[in-house]
């Protein structure tokens, strides 16, 4: 009932929608002579404030097209090499001839980014994937809508996540270098560890995570202490609503991305008060540029989308209340998970120091997970004065964390 009264509310709301639109356009219009009056300036504001806030923000463009090596500019193209109803793996495949021409004449390292699966697009870290290209060849698991997947795909739980980052660090047909980013640290680590006891040959050669939840336990979050205080049954029934027509997916049963969004933006209200209020001055000021930065900003953060409620209420129940990857009960579909029986898969944590999502020790509690992994082939790095989000964005990540990153994979990449 919850997703079918937002849809409504939205197109209730498109004649206001539409009017307002064509306001802004009016007092902007360099035909209408009171444009560029005070009171002019002020509707035009609440006219493109009001549009923003209400309109559908869809699912943005990597806009990746170029990278700098060794002081060349080299073309990119993002590219799906693999994929399922669930997830593409988008390869950002670099100009060949321009790699040669900066210099490039062997193969870098591969790097798998697996982007969080928690409300957001994987194009949250355009950032990220910008900042690895000059020195890597990278690839990122770009998760699917649930409400654009039709019922006759079949479920995606868990341990479906798990068997996909397998599937696709197969694809990649060498050893690679993982990196997680939040949330998908557990089955990262489940699906290295199966790896890693299969020996199988394409088994990762390092994996990095980073705010990841590998033991919730840790440092609580305002975040961690909401999903240990509710019964199991209070998500279930509060969190998880049906997609409603003409969505492919209609009838299929998901978490709603507005539902996290609005969970995300309750945490910090007076942060997004305050940045809408800057953004009505800046347009009434004619301050372009800075009313282009929030708008770069919240066309991101604004797009979401739903997960499947399989997936989104084992992750509840597995990362954060039952904990069972620290307790050494994890299992995937029959089998044991032994994060202890990686040997030769190096490991490396960065957190944020001040990380409200995945508190400080949260991440480097892999490394106890992984005791058998020599110790020359771990690293621990905090970074301070940085959040969650500073954690793989930024100018922090690419100046001070992305550099240990790097050199990391290097060290230890078998090519």
């Amino acid at each position: 009932m919850l997703y079918a009264l937002n849809e409504l509310g939205y197109y209730a709301a498109t004649p206001w929608r539409l009017a307002a639109r064509a306001a802004r356009d009016f007092w902007s219009s360099p035909a209408n002579p009171a444009a560029g009056s005070e009171v002019g300036r002020k509707v035009y504001a609440a006219a493109d404030l009001f549009t923003n806030i209400t309109r559908r923000y869809g699912k943005p463009e990597w806009r990746i097209s170029s990278t700098e090596v060794n002081g060349k500019p080299v073309g990119v193209a993002p590219t799906t090499v693999w994929s399922s109803p669930w997830v593409k793996l988008v390869h950002f495949q670099r100009d060949a001839a321009a790699l040669a021409a900066a210099g490039v004449s062997e193969t870098q390292p591969a790097v798998l980014i697996v982007a969080p699966l928690s409300g957001h697009y994987a194009t949250l870290l355009r950032g990220t994937v910008e900042t690895f290209l000059p020195d890597h060849e990278v690839y990122i698991t770009d998760w699917m809508n649930a409400r654009e997947v039709p019922l006759l795909d079949g479920r995606f739980d868990f341990h479906d996540y798990v068997d996909a980052v397998r599937a696709m660090l197969a694809s990649l047909g060498r050893r690679a270098h993982v990196v997680a980013v939040c949330q998908p640290g557990p089955p990262v680590m489940a699906a290295a560890a199966l790896m890693a006891e299969d020996k199988d040959p394409v088994r990762p050669a390092s994996m990095t995570f980073m705010g990841s939840p590998m033991d919730a336990r840790l440092s609580p979050t305002v975040t961690n202490l909401l999903a240990e205080e509710r019964p199991f049954a209070w998500f279930k029934t509060n969190m998880i609503h049906t997609v409603p027509p003409p969505y492919p997916g209609a009838m299929r049963r998901v978490y709603p991305g507005f539902v996290q969004l609005y969970s995300f933006m309750s945490m910090n209200a007076e942060r997004h008060k305050d940045a809408h209020r800057r953004y009505f001055d800046d347009l009434v000021k004619g301050d372009g540029d800075q009313a282009a930065k929030h708008l770069e900003f919240y066309d991101e953060y604004l797009s979401v989308l739903d997960l499947s409620e399989e997936f989104y209420l084992q992750t509840i129940d597995i990362v954060f209340q039952r904990h069972l990857l620290p307790l050494g009960l994890l299992e995937h579909r029959g089998r044991k998970v032994r994060p202890e029986g990686i040997t030769d898969i190096a490991l490396m944590t960065v957190e944020g120091e001040l990380d409200d999502i995945s508190g400080v020790g949260q991440t480097q509690a892999a490394h106890a997970l992984c005791s058998g992994i020599p110790d020359d082939k771990h690293t621990l790095y905090v970074q301070p004065g940085v959040g969650h989000y500073g954690v793989f964005n930024g100018r922090r990540f690419a100046e001070e964390i992305y550099p240990r990153v790097r050199d990391f994979i290097a060290q230890h990449d078998p090519g």
